[in-house]
């Protein structure tokens, strides 16, 4: 089954952070909006977000210090 066009825009921001091992928190915010912004989380929207909770929570990648 395809992405939806949300679904792929959610893919790309969640690979970059995966690439980086670092998610800002401007790159987090985004990934929510993108996943938010039809008002339903999809199922693909909802695998691709529990992976990025699993990879922050297993330390594989980490939040960006807020610089003060």
């Amino acid at each position: 089954m395809a992405l939806s066009e949300s679904g792929e825009r959610l893919r790309l921001a969640i690979i970059k952070a995966i690439d980086d091992h670092i998610i800002t928190p401007e790159e987090y915010d985004e990934i929510i909006n993108i996943s938010m912004e039809d008002g339903h989380i999809d199922s693909q929207e909802r695998a691709l977000l529990a992976q990025l909770q699993q990879m922050i929570e297993n330390k594989e990648v980490k939040f960006a210090r807020i610089k003060e």
